[in-house]
């Protein structure tokens, strides 16, 4: 219904210069269209039977001189976004858009503009900064596991505020033994006491 809908709409005297070149109802049919017609531009259901308009874009964009993937869609969820550029998608365009919003994009697509909108965009910001909050958190995790696991251990309880002498009394250790192992892990990772507080609190680590 869809498909038949944009046909109508691109196929209008107004958008004459746009040519509708085939139609597909699943995402394996549309490799074969787009094989067999080359368009300049593909307008892409994401949730689609058979193969899914993501996967379906992935091979289309392998292809030699691929078109331009718009994908077209209801839901506009940060993992769907990131799915659909990874897989090569140059554009994100919402189902309910103005139809004649939905032409422009088309036109700059071709033009080879980038064309995602406002919500999309602000998912796709939001996932980019989610990743390297836990690319962050993943080093400094890496960072707390090469320390010897006293030292590690000495490390995370001061993060949490502990005195010297409560580490020793939490590790049945001495404090001169726990200001050895707090320097020996400052040295070790190049940073003071504070940058390792920080440390473990980038890392979110829980005892």
């Amino acid at each position: 219904m869809v498909c038949q809908m944009l046909s109508m709409i691109i196929g209008e005297a107004s958008y004459n210069h746009i040519r509708v070149v085939g139609t597909a109802n699943n995402g394996s049919e549309a490799i074969e269209r787009i094989k067999a017609t080359t368009p300049d531009i593909v307008l892409m259901d994401i949730a689609m039977p058979i193969m899914d308009g993501i996967d379906a874009t992935r091979i289309i964009r392998a292809l030699p001189n691929p078109p331009h993937v718009l994908m077209l869609t209801s839901l506009n969820p940060s993992n769907t976004i990131e799915r659909a550029v990874e897989a090569g998608a140059e554009g994100f365009i919402s189902k309910t858009e103005d139809p004649r919003k939905i032409v422009m994009n088309i036109r700059q697509a071709y033009e080879g503009k980038v064309q995602f909108n406002t919500e999309s965009q602000q998912h796709l910001v939001a996932a980019i900064r989610g990743n390297r909050l836990t690319e962050r958190r993943e080093q400094a995790r890496t960072l707390l596991e090469s320390l010897p696991e006293r030292e590690r251990t000495a490390v995370l309880l001061s993060a949490e505020g502990m005195t010297n002498q409560e580490i020793a009394q939490h590790m049945f250790i001495s404090e001169r033994t726990v200001k050895s192992h707090l320097m020996s892990a400052a040295r070790r990772l190049s940073m003071d006491r504070v940058g390792l507080a920080r440390l473990v609190e980038r890392s979110d680590w829980k005892q």
